[in-house]
């Protein structure tokens, strides 16, 4: 039987005490060794881009396998690599239920995927703009991406500085190199950001995508292998697995049963015990729905030569997505059973760092005290290229969306020269850069996990209601896209500001603030953390709203995008 709480060897603990070891020496090698290849791939690609399908749409010529590749390392950012095994580590079957709502999501996708290909050209804002008043659309559909963008751009930069500060042990007040923990915080966001700004000013959606197909081939091989590491230590018997991993939780049988964490029963309190269970629905609305509008995701459909290979992608992602959620249930027991909740916890509260954690102790168990110190490194190194690859992603979807919707449509009344369009596209990746370059430093210390739960909300409540009644309601037009998204988005931030996310929650034992606000302010007023289960429903009803009091009318246009989205005729012609 494997021990479940095994002592912390030489290389952890000096990796945890923000002494330089070989832990470290490692995890900035490889992480060096991967900006130096990827930054190679931009420097080749920029001589192949000519003009704006080159920058915006990686000239179209990426193959299904490609783009799925893309895909999925657009999909898994560190949220997925460290957040989920890190909640199922904690909180057992619940989760899991993080990793079922992420994999459902691609269900919902994959119908989308040949549609979005066929009609739009390089953002969201294409689509409704094909058969509606083309600046007022798109200037909605700018402001929605880049709110989603942002938020979402901040939360992976604040996790960068994070992990790097935990990797570097300086989360108790430890020193390295010289530096504090907020001054190793800040370098890493710094850093990160200014990396991201060259990938995307210099080599625009080819770079992006190489970036992304390197980093989920790393991401999936070394999941692979510390899977199968894992399940050797337990004989591959899987039963053994979750048995060590109850028996070491504390929690015993109740571990690998819902209700530990989400849908909680209060005893005496069925009012309570009912939000519970709809917060738990709103959470899986938010997972769902919002995975089929974030800007990142659908602009990858543009990539491939036609709506066919879109469709494909798709389908190699849904594999490969599904095979890395899967491998997050071993990540996720294994550390509870090898590492324990009360080392996870101890190192970080969210439990961000099991898989570390477990990294080290099955390359220790596994080889010894070098193979904890290079397994560490190495899913540490894989962590950083994670976030370093997302926000590069994120950055190109709002800054294509500025050049190519505002100014292009909107400001040159669309009728820019393509070399206008990318410099601009360029300029607005700095500039959004840098704001979240401000935004992640000033907010470092802040407990910024909602941003990305936030960032789902809006996509669901604000850019859903605008494709879907785009493409399936003929009587939709320009006043039910401005009515959908600006609804959707300020019911989505109203219900979050006003939840107990934001204030109102409080330790019962020692009073601090549970919230992002002090404890001594509390204007909670949604019982809910999660506002899709309202704010998606007001996007809808906004939205359809607003069309039924427009007399706007083009039926014309709506059957021609029908048959464009079926077939893809005139596609290219746009």
């Amino acid at each position: 039987m494997i021990p479940t709480a095994p002592p912390i060897t030489d290389s952890l603990v000096s990796a945890l005490d923000g002494q330089f070891g070989p832990a470290h020496a490692w995890t900035l090698a490889l992480f060096a060794l991967f900006v130096l290849v990827t930054l190679v791939i931009s420097i080749r690609v920029r001589r192949t881009s000519r003009g704006a399908v080159d920058y915006f749409a990686g000239g179209r010529g990426f193959s299904s396998t490609q783009n799925g590749l893309a895909l999925t390392g657009d999909y898994l950012s560190a949220a997925s690599f460290l957040g989920i095994a890190g909640m199922i580590s904690l909180q057992g079957y619940d989760g899991f239920l993080y990793s079922i709502g992420f994999l459902v999501a691609w269900l919902l996708v994959l119908p989308m995927a040949q549609l979005m290909r066929n009609t739009g050209r390089f953002t969201m804002a294409d689509l409704p703009a094909f058969r509606m008043r083309r600046m007022r659309v798109r200037l909605a559909c700018s402001v929605s991406t880049v709110t989603v963008c942002v938020f979402y751009l901040v939360a992976q930069m604040v996790g960068a500085g994070a992990l790097v500060a935990v990797l570097l042990g300086l989360h108790d007040g430890g020193s390295f190199l010289g530096m504090s923990a907020d001054q190793a915080r800040t370098g890493a966001i710094v850093l990160v950001g200014i990396l991201m700004i060259v990938y995307v000013m210099y080599g625009g959606m080819k770079a992006a995508t190489w970036l992304q197909i390197i980093k989920a081939i790393l991401l999936l091989a070394v999941t692979g292998l510390l899977t199968a590491l894992v399940l050797a230590l337990f004989s591959f018997d899987p039963r053994a697995l979750l048995g060590a991993a109850a028996d070491a939780s504390g929690h015993g049988s109740a571990f690998l049963e819902p209700g530990l964490r989400l849908g909680v029963e209060v005893p005496g309190d069925p009012v309570r015990t009912a939000f519970n269970k709809l917060d738990l629905i709103s959470l899986g609305l938010a997972l769902v729905l919002g995975t089929v509008a974030l800007p990142h995701i659908l602009i990858r459909f543009y990539t491939v030569p036609d709506g066919r290979s879109a469709r494909a992608s798709v389908n190699r992602t849904i594999v490969m997505i599904g095979a890395f959620y899967l491998m997050t249930l071993a990540l996720g027991f294994g550390a509870a059973a090898l590492v324990g909740s009360e080392r996870i916890l101890a190192a970080d509260a969210s439990g961000n760092t099991a898989v570390p954690l477990l990294a080290e102790e099955v390359g220790r168990l596994t080889a010894g005290p070098v193979g904890g110190a290079v397994m560490l490194a190495l899913v540490s190194a894989v962590a950083l290229a994670t976030i370093l690859a997302v926000i590069a992603s994120l950055t190109l979807a709002s800054s294509s969306s500025i050049a190519h919707d505002v100014f292009g449509h909107i400001l040159m009344w669309g009728r820019p020269r393509e070399s206008q369009e990318v410099g601009v596209a360029r300029f607005s990746a700095c500039l959004v850069g840098a704001v979240a370059i401000v935004l992640a430093v000033q907010a470092q210390n802040q407990n910024v996990a909602f941003l990305v739960g936030l960032a789902f909300a809006i996509a669901a409540a604000a850019n859903l209601p605008v494709i879907v009644l785009t493409m399936f309601w003929r009587r939709f037009n320009t006043q039910g896209v401005e009515w959908g998204v600006y609804g959707g988005l300020s019911a989505t931030l109203l219900l979050m500001l006003f939840s107990p996310v934001v204030s109102g929650r409080t330790d019962p034992v020692t009073g601090e603030s549970l919230s992002v606000l002090p404890a001594w302010i509390d204007i909670q007023v949604f019982p809910m953390e999660n506002p899709a289960l309202v704010a998606v429903p007001i996007g809808f009803a906004c939205a359809i709203v607003g069309s039924l009091l427009s007399p706007e009318r083009d039926s014309a246009r709506f059957t021609e995008l029908r048959v464009r989205s079926l077939t893809g005729w005139g596609a290219e012609q746009r």
